[in-house]
């Protein structure tokens, strides 16, 4: 037991997105799997931002990042804002850390500087191309000397273009004829033969590392034990394993998640799936170009949903139970129970979890929520915001939905559906409001039920039929043949409230 406790106290995982854009929901299941890794064996979670790539990076992606993760409730043990022990955590500001390994790798002879030019490496897969082959920078052509590189330069060749400025790349020297056996903890065993690889870049000629070198370097230094991420990430296993081998390091241990696939089932999900399907692919809301594309949040979707969600798109607790909290993701969740093959975006299955959790949440936290969002109810008694909640929300499949299906309770009607006219207004109804009115003033409404009783008795002695009252009535307090029981409107408006509308009602026709 104890030896198990240690083990587990030896867990590190790191989430690392690159703030190049907004946060994907791919990528913030990943982020929720290392959480629940994490957290399922006492260990460390690391957020590192994996900022090298200059051109791309977007300002404020990285806040939107951190943002987004902590409204999910997944927040970092170590991170650029929280800080730690194996910082610093953007990769630009380890930028000396990767020079000193990349030389190391020169001098062992693992690494090469290549001078080819983009225009030279165009023209070299053209010519491919034209054979009908594909161009792999590697064992097959590297020292032909069609390719510009250290190894076919002297010595003194490749340091007179370093001293003259001629831009260049480290590229990583695959080995020849090798098969690079590994092992994924989702996928198993599998092999890569290393002929069939090129010999990726490592260092950029702008000087900064590519994300395989800065990946292997700080997961080592940071004493990443379990590298879970994307499938997308799994060609570039063989090399990383080859760079810890390399450096002489010991590895993590692997797990590649599968894809997030389209609601047909076939293919990634995108944003274009997202927009043909009404749901968002973003946790929050996102702006470029004066564009506004919204999160699951603006669109009135609660964090336990996406969360419990995302926790059933790949993994599998192996039984039949499909609501988790977080705390019971935590508990249950099994690495081992990873699917190999993609999770399917059911767009009705997120959607009856958000329902789900829109009921099962405090009426008070709702209220919040809409009195945050509803300039014309922030200065309404909370409390009276949460009894209107607990009446309407079970009708609600998104929190946006609440301020449509309870405004009635707040403001009363401005206008009346046609249809709703048509279908309840007759010659009587007028003088049937007016009757119900002036009875309405004696009604019992300590409670709806007690409304209810006393209406049904003046109903039934007045003769009135139950309809012929209830709809036009339900046209008065709503505006329209929709929303809850009739009584428990008017028990929350009060009865004073309720007979200006039916009056309002009369005297518009």
């Amino acid at each position: 037991m104890l030896i198990n406790k240690l083990m587990k106290k030896t867990v590190r995982v790191r989430f690392a997105p690159s703030p190049t854009g907004p946060l994907h929901i791919g990528g913030v299941r990943t982020a929720l799997f290392n959480y629940l890794f994490a957290k399922k064996n006492a260990g460390t979670l690391v957020l590192r931002v994996e900022d090298t790539d200059k051109k791309r990076t977007i300002e404020g992606a990285e806040e939107y990042i951190t943002k987004s993760l902590r409204w999910c409730g997944i927040n970092f043990d170590e991170s650029p804002e929280k800080g730690g022990g194996h910082g610093p955590y953007r990769q630009s500001e380890r930028k000396n850390i990767y020079a000193k390994h990349v030389d190391e790798l020169l001098k062992k002879g693992h690494a090469y500087y290549a001078f080819d030019s983009p225009e030279a490496l165009d023209l070299e897969r053209k010519n491919h191309e034209k054979k009908g082959k594909t161009f792999i920078y590697n064992w097959h052509n590297r020292t032909k000397g069609r390719l510009v590189n250290s190894l076919v330069l002297s010595s003194s060749e490749v340091a007179e273009k370093i001293d003259s400025g001629e831009p260049y790349v480290i590229r990583f020297k695959l080995p020849v004829d090798k098969i690079i056996p590994l092992n994924d903890m989702v996928r198993g065993k599998i092999s890569f033969d290393a002929n069939t690889l090129d010999d990726k870049v490592l260092f950029k000629s702008d000087g900064m590392p590519t994300y395989h070198l800065a990946n292997v370097i700080d997961d080592h230094l940071m004493e990443i034990s379990h590298v879970i991420r994307g499938e997308e990430w799994l060609p570039s296993l063989p090399l990383h394993k080859l760079l810890y081998e390399a450096f002489g390091w010991k590895g993590p241990k692997f797990a590649h998640l599968p894809l997030i696939l389209k609601p047909t089932g076939k293919g990634k999900l995108s944003k274009r799936d997202g927009d043909k399907h009404g749901v968002p692919v973003f946790p929050l809301q996102w702006e470029k170009g004066g564009v506004q594309y919204p999160g699951f949040k603006e669109s009135g979707y609660l964090p336990e949903t996406l969360v419990n969600f995302l926790a059933l798109l790949g993994w599998n607790p192996g039984t039949e139970e499909e609501v988790f909290s977080m705390e019971m993701l935590i508990k249950t969740f099994d690495m081992s129970k990873v699917n190999k093959a993609g999770g399917r975006f059911d767009v009705e299955k997120v959607k009856w979890f958000n329902r789900y959790y829109i009921n099962k949440t405090n009426d008070s936290v709702l209220a919040n929520t809409l009195m945050s969002n509803i300039e014309e109810i922030k200065k309404t008694n909370q409390a009276y915001v949460a009894r209107v909640i607990g009446l309407v929300k079970g009708r609600a499949e998104l929190t946006a939905d609440l301020w449509g299906l309870s405004s009635y309770f707040f403001k009363a009607p401005l206008d009346y559906c046609p249809k709703g006219i048509k279908k309840t207004w007759k010659n009587e109804s007028e003088k049937t409001l007016s009757a119900l009115a002036a009875a309405l003033i004696d009604f019992n409404d300590s409670s709806a039920s007690s409304l209810k009783k006393d209406f049904e008795i003046w109903q039934k002695k007045e003769g009135y039929g139950f309809g012929s009252v209830v709809m036009p009535l339900r046209l008065a307090l709503v505006g329209a043949l929709e929303g809850i029981d009739v009584f428990e409107i008017i028990h929350c408006i009060g009865k004073p409230e309720a007979i200006s509308r039916i009056n309002a009602l009369k005297d518009r026709f």
